[in-house]
């Protein structure tokens, strides 16, 4: 199997290449750390599955979701896709599975499970950490028009936005969100204004119901 490695953190890419390259019927065969990278890499390198983070820097603001789109929108290779994020929201598998993505699994993975999801995908299965499959069906097939919405709702956020914005809606202060985000107090009330203008509320309040009534956390 050649596996593509999305993500943009230095050492978290490198562990995940490791624990790969340690399987002897799998080979890394590129990585990538931003959505442009990504793109890029995926159009001009044969592979079967690519392991694909959520939250990626550059493109529209998509991430993963928009890596996926570009990629399918377009004249190249046509891998298949396993979502791996820290993330278990959600917003965030419906993105990604609507997009095109065959499974999603969270960060918190053991070796072995990892590399049997890659296999699945390869072989044309779904792949989804337990706690998420329950709510995949659920999404999927009882409230497709709510996802649908709720997803073009969050699609005109940035990946960036939609980090700030959910960490506004667990309650962070300003200057939590940025100790945890390692940017500025300023850079967080300017992805908060961005947030309110483009979903057309009044304040953080009322970002946090917004939240809360979509199962945002």
């Amino acid at each position: 199997m050649r596996v593509i490695v999305v993500d943009d953190h230095d050492l978290v890419r490198a562990g995940i290449i490791a624990q790969i390259d340690a399987h002897d019927d799998i080979e890394v065969v590129g990585q990538a750390a931003s959505v442009g990278q990504a793109v890029d890499v995926i159009a001009t390198t044969e592979a079967d599955v690519v392991l694909l983070d959520v939250h990626l820097p550059g493109g529209d603001g998509g991430g993963g979701a928009e890596v996926i789109r570009r990629t399918l929108a377009g004249a190249g290779n046509t891998p298949k896709f396993l979502a791996l994020s820290v993330s278990d929201a959600a917003a965030d598998v419906v993105s990604v599975i609507r997009a095109g993505a065959r499974g999603y699994v969270t960060k918190s993975i053991n070796s072995e499970e990892l590399i049997e999801s890659l296999q699945r995908v390869m072989g044309g299965d779904a792949a989804f950490s337990p706690k998420l499959a329950g709510f995949v069906l659920d999404a999927f097939g009882t409230s497709e028009s709510a996802v649908a919405e709720q997803d073009e709702e969050l699609d005109r956020l940035s990946a960036r936005e939609q980090e700030v914005m959910r960490l506004i809606a667990r309650g962070y202060t300003y200057k939590e969100a940025a100790a945890e985000l390692f940017i500025s107090v300023k850079t967080i009330e300017t992805h908060v204004s961005a947030c309110l203008r483009k979903l057309q509320l009044s304040n953080r309040k009322e970002l946090s119901r917004w939240a809360a009534a979509r199962g945002i956390e």
